[in-house]
């Protein structure tokens, strides 16, 4: 028993060591900006974009509506 203590302990410091870090591919600024967004950050972005999308429709319909008219006259 006084000799497996040790033999464990040498054992699992030379699994850990010699191995480099893996390498990291973002920023830290990038992983707490990502880590801090808000669950609903997404569908907000989503909800701003169909409202842009109703937006142009919108201005289309008119348009067309107003060619409409103007070949009716």
């Amino acid at each position: 028993m006084k000799i497996a203590l040790p033999l464990l302990c040498v054992t699992a410091l030379a699994a850990c060591s010699g191995k480099p870090p893996a390498p990291r591919t973002e920023t830290a600024s990038q992983a707490h900006a990502a880590s801090t967004s808000a669950p609903w950050d997404a569908m907000t972005r989503d909800e701003q974009r169909a409202r842009d999308v109703q937006t142009l429709v919108n201005k289309q319909a008119a348009r067309q509506n107003k060619q409409i008219e103007q070949q009716t006259q």
